[in-house]
């Protein structure tokens, strides 16, 4: 039991059975990223690889390539440090963690559905940083603010304010509550705990809390609020860093399992489409029965798949938009393109290498999972993988979700604090509150539980999400014009 077992415990309607505070949040997450939250988000993907002519197909290598292109213009960033601050915020627990709880919630047909998710997300993720830029406020001291807020407000019109405002309020329930804070701490003192082996140092409600959740969780939390009293230019700064560094590790680390194990790609391919597609559940029976089965199940797929795939890359969230805002740019369409580079190197890269790691595990009749969530799944997976002893692996996976969540904290809290300046009208007061409420989430975080804290952060991210895509296929339109108008202004990099 960890402290969300303290939390709200109601009974149902016949009085004889209790629902847990676990219980309560899967029921909220279930209509949230119900069947309509999902088709709205694809079909804003949809619409937008259509009204920008599949943009993330045949300006992907362009879209590279300006990454190291200086940039020019009112603003505060260039657009790799940009980049390098929303990627911080999307690489972390997500790839590692995230991944392993969709496989183990949603099957392994997850990952079909975060490349599917992500594959659309790519052109809205080129969409809503090119819009950002084009709506943002620059202030008379140069300091810039802009995001879906003032690209709803602006760009749809003073009536729509309230839409804006709503995503405001969510983005802050997202950073505080959610990817933010809990998950991203909570993955960083699992992977210590798993790494190092440590005394028990107290008990709360039956559940034991080694020395290591706690020093780590106080290292963490310390660390984080020394960044995030500097603002955006030293959280940016970290992320540059930090950032690359730890990619190249992981993505080393997940090349060496394909490489070892290339002979086993395919049926680890062949059980992700199946499972993607709720074949698995076609073994006979009833013809409705059966069919029933195929659709809870592709459904499951779905929705975890998808609501992981945005918790990772935030296409469609709104939240990388924010980072882009302030880059020294005046053509919206070049940072566009930047960022829409960070959907593929979170999901279609660093993502399925985490999750094919554990689908080849699977399809090995030797590989036993057990109880395993979250860190530890990925770590053991990746250890049966690799072969030896696995205590290398479990340092490497500690090491990197450390500084990957470390940085996502440190991205989340800029975010956040975003979405309240614009609230707020600009009331750094409240920004300093905020702050301090914000390090507060992170030291309790270790003590809520996976499912827990990644259950809380799907339902903020789709709250987050509702109010953007709305926003995005609106806007489709002003997307297409400019994004037509740039490219036959120049029509090949300078």
């Amino acid at each position: 039991m960890a402290i969300n077992d303290f939390f709200l415990k109601i009974f149902d309607t016949n009085g004889d059975k209790i629902i847990s505070f676990d219980e309560i949040l899967v029921k909220i997450d279930d209509v949230v990223w119900g069947i309509p939250t999902i088709i709205l988000i694809l079909f804003t993907g949809l619409l937008l690889t259509i009204r920008c002519r599949g943009i993330q197909f045949t300006k992907l290598g362009r879209a590279f390539k300006q990454i190291f292109k200086k940039n020019e213009g009112a603003g505060e960033l260039s657009g790799f440090s940009a980049l390098c601050t929303a990627l911080s915020a999307t690489i972390g627990t997500g790839n590692i963690v995230g991944v392993a709880t969709a496989i183990a919630a949603g099957g392994p047909g997850a990952l079909f559905w975060m490349w599917f998710a992500a594959i659309l997300g790519t052109a809205t993720k080129y969409a809503e940083c090119m819009l950002a830029i084009k709506y943002r406020e620059v202030k008379a001291d140069g300091t810039v603010l802009g995001g879906p807020f003032y690209t709803i407000e602006k760009g749809m019109g003073k009536k729509w304010k309230w839409l804006a405002v709503l995503f405001a309020i969510f983005g802050v329930a997202a950073g505080l509550l959610g990817i933010g804070t809990m998950t991203q701490i909570n993955g960083i003192t699992s992977a210590v705990n798993m790494a190092i082996s440590s005394d028990v140092a107290f008990t709360l409600a039956g559940n034991e809390y080694t020395w290591a959740t706690v020093i780590g969780g106080a290292i963490v939390t310390l660390c984080a609020a020394l960044v995030i009293i500097g603002g955006l230019k030293r959280i940016s700064k970290v992320a540059e860093k930090i950032v690359p560094a730890m990619a190249i590790v992981y993505v080393f680390l997940g090349l060496s399992v394909l490489i070892m194990n290339a002979t086993k790609i395919p049926a680890a391919f062949a059980l992700i489409f199946k499972s993607a597609f709720g074949l698995e559940a076609v073994a006979g029976g009833a013809a409705g029965f059966v069919l029933k089965e195929v659709m809870d199940s592709m459904q499951k797929s779905m929705q975890k798949g998808i609501a992981r795939g945005i918790f990772s890359n935030e296409a469609g969230l709104g939240s990388a938009p924010i980072a882009a805002a302030p880059v020294k740019t005046e053509e919206p369409v070049e940072q566009g393109l930047v960022n829409m580079t960070g959907t593929v190197i979170d999901t279609l890269i660093v993502c399925t290498m985490t999750g094919l790691a554990i689908v080849i595990a699977f399809c090995n009749p030797q590989f036993v999972a057990g109880d395993k969530v979250g860190v530890q799944l990925t770590a053991a997976a990746l250890s049966f993988d690799l072969g030896g002893d696995g205590v290398s692996v479990q340092f490497l996976l500690m090491l990197c979700l450390a500084f990957f969540a470390f940085t996502t904290i440190l991205g989340w809290d800029y975010y956040s604090e975003k979405c309240l300046e614009y609230l707020s009208n600009g009331r750094m007061k409240f920004v300093m509150f905020y702050r301090v409420l914000y390090i507060l989430m992170i030291a309790i975080g270790p003590y809520f539980t996976v499912d827990a804290v990644f259950t809380i952060a799907d339902i903020t991210n789709g709250l987050m999400a509702i109010p953007n895509c709305i926003a995005l296929i609106v806007l489709s339109g002003v997307v297409a014009k400019e994004t037509k108008a740039y490219f036959d202004k120049y029509p090949t990099l300078n």
